[in-house]
């Protein structure tokens, strides 16, 4: 299908002149944006309470998702268990953690309820509540009644499931389960739904900060990582002038995606890491496209200026660019209006990032070759341009 008409020579080059600094401008614009407003990170990389139900009624994932939203548990995961029908992964972004002051209160209750040894010491010897807020431990210097425990901590404004002792007889060590969020949601989903409400949580567990950092980490290097090896495919592919306008531009469309996905505050997690992975493969494999037919036409146009030779390539390829990215485009958008939050998401990503890589490929990796090529091939000196014309067209040829 041509959209342009074969022969057709539009100059693209011409203005490069304030596209790329307007480009630059945005790439500035979106790292500022990842500092202030900042990301909104989701659970993946911010931490939550992580529940596993089974449900005793048939229910969907999207209706699910809607009846937390409706709970207060906005921008919550949900994720059905395979091979169980009804059975799903759950996280919300709401811990159970308690604040200094509470539990200085929970010390106090305790302190008053225990006493004091005959050295007048306090018979609480060490308390510890968990990170995620649902569990009490205690040493204490003798033993204790489990309800005097129990009363105590419910006086210092905390639902209490139950006490325990645990360790050897000796140790006189405590433990107090605490109602959290995990609770108070299962209970609300089961008023809520009825009969067809949770049974008792299979697992409640709570997911820290630090496990969200290191997921943020480990998404960072598989970018890195991604961009170097493309770098290193495109040196090999075509020479040393192609690749950093290649990596260049790939970078240029992740960043530009992720900082207008900041600005809106979209949720940023593993699955937007998913989406800018793409980009990455799509604003490379476009670019490289153009690549080819520039490599092609130094050796059919010799006498072309590199420049001439981008305008001519690019505009030929015009026709295949528009039907390729006008038809994923098509496709995304069709995603982002009738799928669920998470489809639209990550296709907001992809409708943004496909459109910066299309085009990327021509005013922002096209100029850095030339510029390139300028700075390796000395196209000023006459001597060395004819020499190196003839080394480009060898290795083009080969």
């Amino acid at each position: 299908m041509e959209f342009i008409k074969p022969g057709t020579y539009i100059d693209f080059m011409r203005h490069r002149g304030w596209v790329v600094p307007a480009s630059l401008c945005l790439v500035v614009a979106s790292i500022v944006s990842l500092f202030v407003p900042g990301p909104n990170y989701g659970i993946d990389f911010a931490g939550g309470t992580e529940l596993q139900l089974q449900f005793q009624g048939d229910i969907t994932s999207g209706e699910l998702r809607d009846t937390l939203a409706d709970m207060g548990h906005r921008g919550a995961d949900v994720v059905s268990v395979e091979g169980s029908a009804n059975e799903y992964m759950i996280r919300v972004r709401e811990v159970s953690a308690l604040g200094e002051e509470q539990v200085t209160s929970i010390q106090a209750a305790l302190e008053s309820a225990l006493g004091q040894d005959d050295a007048g010491e306090s018979i609480l010897s060490e308390l510890k509540v968990s990170p995620g807020g649902d569990k009490v431990s205690m040493r204490l210097l003798r033993p204790a009644d489990l309800d005097n425990l129990k009363s105590a901590l419910e006086t210092a404004g905390v639902r209490v499931r139950g006490v325990n002792a645990f360790g050897g007889s000796d140790d006189h060590r405590y433990e107090a389960h605490l109602f959290g969020v995990g609770d108070e949601l299962v209970q609300s989903l089961q008023e809520t739904l009825g009969e067809r409400g949770p049974e008792a949580p299979r697992r409640i567990e709570w997911v820290g900060p630090k496990a969200g950092q290191q997921l943020r980490d480990a998404a960072i290097k598989s970018l890195l990582y991604a961009i170097a090896f493309i770098m290193v495919y495109v040196a090999f592919r075509f020479d040393l002038r192609f690749a950093p306008g290649g990596v260049l531009a790939m970078f240029h469309d992740a960043v530009i995606t992720l900082g207008i996905y900041v600005l809106v505050q979209k949720e940023v997690n593993l699955t937007t890491v998913a989406a800018l992975l793409t980009i990455l493969g799509y604003s490379i494999n476009d670019t490289i496209v153009v690549y080819d037919r520039i490599r092609e036409n130094m050796v059919r146009l010799s006498d072309k200026s590199l420049r001439e030779l981008i305008n001519i390539s690019t505009s030929q390829m015009l026709s295949r660019t528009i039907v390729t990215s006008g038809t994923t485009l098509a496709s995304v958008s069709m995603f982002f209006i009738w799928g669920t939050a998470v489809i639209k998401d990550i296709s907001f990503a992809l409708f943004i990032g496909i459109l910066i890589g299309t085009y990327s490929s021509i005013y922002i990796a096209a100029p850095v070759t030339e510029w390139m090529d300028n700075q390796l091939f000395n196209r000023d000196d006459p001597k060395k341009k004819k020499k190196n014309k003839k080394a480009s067209r060898e290795k083009a040829t080969a």
